[in-house]
This record gives C-alpha cells, structure tokens and sequence, in this order.
C-alpha cells in the first residue's frame, strides 16, 4: 500500500506538486537520519546527510525509474551523502593529527564508547538496522521498506549484529 502511495506521491512531485514531494520528506526523514547516524558519529551531523540527501532526490527525482521504489533509492542516497561526509571527517581530523602531532586516542574507558566502538566495528548493512531499530524504533516491516529487504532478512540482520556487539563487549571485558 505503501509503494502506491510512494508512487502517486513521486508522480506528482514530478508534475510540479510540491506538498507532494514535501509528504515524501515528511515521511522518510526519521529513517534516514537512522540511516546516516549508523554511519555518522554525531546526530546533527546525520540529520544534515538526511536534508543533503532529500534535496539531491528532488534534484534527481526525475531519474527514478521505479517511483515505488522511492524509500529505498531515497535511502541509497543517504547512505553515499552520510560516507562521503565521513570521509571529509576523517580527512579532517587526520590533517589536525598531524600538524598538532598527536597520536589517535587508542582507548575509551567510558561504557558509551565502548558500545560505540562494537557498533562502528560492524559492517554496514549490520549497523543500519541496529540504528534503525533501537535508536528509530521502527518495526521490522519498516525497516525492511527503507532498506529495500523482506522481513526475513532484517531478522537475521539484527540476530547476526547483537551477536558481534556481545562478542565484542565480551572481548573488552563485559559479562552477561
């Protein structure tokens, strides 16, 4: 039901409707914030990669080719603002490193930072339905329309990353 209204949504977008693109926006920003923080380490910085990615989709919407298919392209282009973004970051702070001549702090003693080291140490596609299900709180139904996956596989997602975040605490020293 969703993609339908995906779809008429786009459509009129694409006829020079506004308040229609402006409900596409209003519909997808929460998750793609989710989507950029499991790459960004800062929120506002994720809230900023979810506004750049909106506005290259309406940019760009004419080149969606299956208008249905917007929460998932829309959720592409998050994905590649949020990396690049990153990058810069950490070009950045490589750069003050080196004129300030500082080494790279190698450990946290505090317990969010450590549970923020397992979840960076997770590949992606981990680590955006972690973000998309504990910090967005969304359902498996929804996340699997943002991610463009069946429920199936966002369950064995989310199994195989509690697995590497225990194994991980376990190994810096957490017990169950």
């Amino acid at each position: 039901m969703r993609d339908l209204e995906d779809q008429i949504l786009v459509q009129r977008a694409l006829h020079a409707d506004p308040e229609s693109f402006g409900e596409l926006c209003r519909r997808y920003y929460n998750s793609l914030v989710a989507v950029a923080h499991s790459i960004l380490p800062d929120h506002h910085l994720a809230e900023d990669a979810a506004q750049e990615a909106l506005a290259a989709a309406c940019r760009d919407l004419a080149k969606l080719k299956k208008p249905e298919r917007f929460g998932p392209w829309v959720g592409a282009i998050c994905r590649n603002v949020a990396r690049d973004m990153l990058r810069h970051i950490q070009r950045q702070r490589e750069s003050a490193q080196t004129c300030a001549g500082q080494e790279p702090d190698c450990q946290e003693d505090d317990h969010k930072a450590i549970l923020d080291q397992a979840l960076r140490q997770l590949p992606q596609h981990l680590r955006e339905v972690i973000f998309l299900r504990f910090y967005n709180e969304m359902s498996y139904e929804q996340m699997a329309k943002v991610l463009g996956a069946t429920e199936q596989m966002i369950d064995g997602r989310l199994r195989r990353a509690k697995k590497k975040i225990a194994a991980y605490l376990m190994r810096k020293g957490f017990r169950r």
